[in-house]
């Protein structure tokens, strides 16, 4: 065996050229090499450099059944791996060649790889029996012909060649003869007569030779006995029956009806028949025949896909004594219907596939088969849904699943796509395979928020901290290309560049907009910046989104009382604020001391007289900085009243003794927020005489000019009116003059013109106790006299019921509505606004 082997290896033929016509490599080995031989060098056959095979995957794809060859993973080689057997691969078939797929990765490549197995004589031809007994009768014709049945050997080709001979004898000979099949027929073959008394018993012993070298043999022993008496075997009409019978034939279906005959009479012309053998070795069993009528009929299930040809031998034996026995063989011819589906086969797959593959990208490799032969055998294949894919033939029955469109992860993520596969056979067969073939993400897609704007509304004065609102940006991307941060993208704010960042902050996961700090309506009113969404893709993405913040006014700051104004009395006016008299006919002063106002107002004054102005302001704007003045004490009927809205202290009715020398007023000043917020301002009015009065106002406005528009002193506020009537009494005559002379310049000096700058358009509101106007974005900056600067401007008509009908009232003339200071950087410009009767000029 190891002699065997050797010679084997020696006889080994590599063929490692590529096909012209197929692109394809083909190699030969023979049967039973050793594990390890070396069948081709694939790596280098295939164009691969020193190392490429191992770096890019070179590998065998099975195709169902085992190749016993493998690829050396460092050299490239093609190995031998287990035992190969070519009668246990092929049979019979000739030559026996494997198809094998090889695969190379980066990029996919598939190779087709056709291995020849050689035969070598491993096989000895096998009898069907090691003895044969035959019974011959004495007076048998020399020349008789007695069949025997061969030897086979699985081997193929020279190596199946078989040559018998017979150990020598004088009374047989061995025949054999060639059918059309290129088979051998034996036939012993009486050369001389018998004579059972000489010899009963004949021992011969036939040997079957292969023609491999070494040449291998197989014996088979023949006892012949010889009887006496019957002399004629029965003859069958045919030597040779032909039947053609489709495999899908049933079970018990008719083959063929054979028929002999026996010249002699009695018992020895009655027989019976038998199959005796049938080729190949072991199908005798798919049949069965009628011992009387000859009919053989089908016993399994014919397989043109395993034998396509049956040989039976038919023996017709008699009841002579010794039985004859005539012969004839049937060949069976199976006929092939569509019975075998295609079959689909996944031999390589590449998913997920990403979404951004350009078309022609090969997905999977797939190998459809049909073992059906003829049109039977001819597949076509396609695939379903027919988009985004599609299938290329690559070689015969090999396939590639090929990106025949754009993927879009986004639309689909994940195909279900089946390969179908038909025959060509009637009714055609179908086979197919289904592939799952998943996209996977690319980051295309930038997030995107649900609005381009976002107005964002907040009340002042919120707490650090607190969430303002929540963005959200949508990005259709999974994993990180999907995850989104967010950020605040810095930006001025207002007519500054303080940064928002200063003032909110954004939750770069959950995009909560935060406020850093409490807003204040009166620093801050609208804040524009961009929140920016970024992915984590590579590279990432992003988009923007605008966010407008109104903060809006919280009513926070109380009204705070202004000093009184420092312009110049007029005659029958009130001190630091003049109102116009009749003739002269009583005046009024105002003061501060120790946060007390104080006042001046002459016995007889009629009603209606302004006495006082009460200033206030609000840093708020809207309703929270619309101011309403309320006497608070006394209450009741008493001799002086406050405008609503305006301010003002003036008389309810005319002035009496009765009213006493001092009247002390509590008015409480408040705003229209929820809840309001008030300040209170405590007046004391001085009842004089006119004189006096007119005197205590031109000292008043002649200090209040020494000390060029400063604030009043403490120590004037809280001067005692006797103090200022021995002052009135001793310069009673100078002063007079004065006030006279100041009474007339001011009376008649040019008013001056309102300073106001260019601003955007402001909403006007009434009611019917007033009007206020609102600056939505830039308002102008005012204030009443001393006070500090305002943001918004707020205008009111006083709402004073009309004074009482007496004779002194249509001398009376009203009190200017408002004194408007424009403020520019930390100084005031005091303005006096001269009007009509309730109107107000801006």
């Amino acid at each position: 065996m190891g002699e065997r082997c050797c010679a084997a290896v020696r006889v080994l033929v590599l063929q490692a050229a590529w096909a012209l016509a197929g692109g394809q490599v083909r190699y030969s080995v023979p049967e039973e090499a050793k594990a390890g031989t070396v069948v081709g060098r694939l790596a280098q056959d295939l164009g691969l450099e020193a190392g490429e095979a191992e770096a890019r995957r070179l590998r065998l794809v099975a195709q169902g059944r085992r190749a016993s060859v493998e690829v050396s993973g460092a050299s490239g080689a093609l190995l031998v791996s287990s035992r190969l057997d070519r009668e246990e691969l092929c049979g019979k078939s000739a030559p026996c060649a494997l198809r094998l797929e090889v695969l190379v990765e980066r990029p996919l490549r598939v190779f087709h790889v056709q291995l020849e197995v050689t035969d070598i004589n491993d096989n000895a031809p096998i009898f069907p029996a090691a003895r044969k007994n035959l019974s011959l009768s004495e007076n048998s014709p020399t020349g008789s012909r007695f069949p025997l049945e061969g030897a086979s050997d699985a081997d193929i080709g020279a190596n199946a060649e078989l040559s018998y001979t017979l150990s020598p004898n004088e009374h047989f000979t061995l025949e054999v003869k060639s059918s059309d099949e290129n088979r051998k027929s034996l036939f012993l073959v009486l050369a001389k007569s018998l004579d059972r008394e000489t010899i009963p018993v004949h021992r011969l012993v036939l040997t079957a030779s292969d023609g491999g070298r070494p040449s291998l043999t197989g014996t088979m022993e023949l006892v012949i006995s010889v009887l006496d008496a019957n002399d004629n075997a029965p003859q069958f009409n045919q030597s040779v029956y032909k039947v053609r019978l489709p495999e899908s034939a049933a079970e018990g279906s008719l083959v063929v009806r054979v028929n002999a005959t026996d010249p002699d009479e009695g018992s020895n012309k009655e027989f019976s028949y038998s199959i005796l053998s049938s080729i190949p070795v072991g199908n005798k069993e798919l049949f069965a025949i009628d011992t009387k009528t000859g009919e053989i009929r089908l016993t399994g299930t014919l397989d043109f896909e395993n034998v396509r040809l049956h040989e039976l031998q038919i023996e017709a034996t008699d009841k002579g004594t010794p039985p004859l026995s005539g012969h004839c063989s049937v060949e069976v011819e199976v006929l092939d219907v569509n019975d075998n589906a295609p079959e689909v086969w996944v031999t390589s797959l590449s998913v997920p596939v990403p979404e951004d593959a350009s078309v022609g990208t090969v997905v999977a490799l797939l190998s459809v088969s049909d073992r059906d032969s003829g049109a039977n055998g001819r597949v076509r294949c396609w695939v379903w849904p027919a988009s985004p894919f599609g299938l290329e033939a690559t070689f015969a029955g090999s396939y590639s699943l090929v990106l025949r469109e754009a993927l879009d992860r986004e639309r689909v993520s994940e195909y279900e796509v089946e390969v179908r596969a038909e025959d060509g056979g009637a009714p055609a067969l179908r086979g197919r395979r289904g592939l799952r073939v998943a996209v996977s993400d690319v980051n295309d897609n930038a997030p995107a928020f649900a609005q381009a704007v976002y107005t964002v509304l907040a009340r002042e004065n919120n707490a650090a901290g607190a969430e303002l609102a929540r963005l959200w940006a949508r990005d259709p991307d999974e994993a990180g290309n999907g995850r989104v941060s967010y950020s605040v993208w810095e930006g001025g704010v207002g007519g500054g560049w303080r940064p928002a960042s200063s003032y909110v902050s954004v939750d770069a996961e959950s995009g909560r907009l935060w406020a850093l700090q409490p807003l204040d309506y009166e620093e801050l009113q609208v804040l524009q910046f961009e929140v920016r969404a970024v992915d984590a893709g590579e590279p990432p993405l992003c988009g923007n989104a605008t966010v407008q913040l109104f903060v809006l006014d919280e009513n926070d700051n109380a009204p705070a009382l202004l000093p009184p104004a420092g312009s110049a009395p007029e005659a029958g006016g009130v001190a630091g604020e003049a109102g116009e008299g009749g003739g002269g006919g009583g005046g009024a002063g105002s003061g501060s001391v120790s946060g007390t106002l104080w006042a001046w107002a002459a016995w007889g004054a009629p009603a209606g007289q302004v006495v006082a102005k009460i200033r206030a302001v609000d840093a708020d704007s809207g309703y929270n900085a619309w101011l309403r003045y309320e006497l608070w004490e006394p209450r009741g009927k008493g001799p002086f009243r406050v405008g609503l809205y305006s301010g003002e202290v003036s008389t309810a009715r005319a002035l009496e003794e009765a009213d006493g020398p001092r009247q002390r007023l509590l008015i409480v000043v408040r705003d229209h927020g929820e809840p309001a917020r008030s300040a209170t301002a405590t007046l004391s009015v001085s009842l004089v005489e006119a004189a006096e009065a007119a005197l205590a106002a031109a000292a008043g406005s002649s200090s209040s000019r020494s000390a060029a528009g400063a604030e009043l002193g403490a120590g004037a506020a809280s001067a005692a009116t006797n103090v200022w009537l021995v002052v009135a009494i001793c310069a009673v005559s100078s002063l007079f003059l004065l006030a006279v002379v100041l009474y007339g310049a001011s009376r008649w000096a040019p008013r001056a013109a309102v300073l106001s700058g260019p601003g955007p358009t402001t909403l006007v509101c009434a009611s019917e106790v007033g009007s206020w106007s609102y600056s939505q974005r830039h308002s102008r900056s005012l204030c009443v006299a001393d006070g500090a600067g305002k943001s918004d401007l707020m205008v009111f008509s006083p709402n004073f019921p009309p004074p009482p009908p007496g004779p002194a009232a249509k001398d009376t003339q009203p009190e200017p509505s408002a004194l408007l200071d424009t403020v520019s950087g930390s100084s005031f410009l005091a303005l006096t606004l001269l009007s009509l009767p309730w109107a107000v000029a801006v």
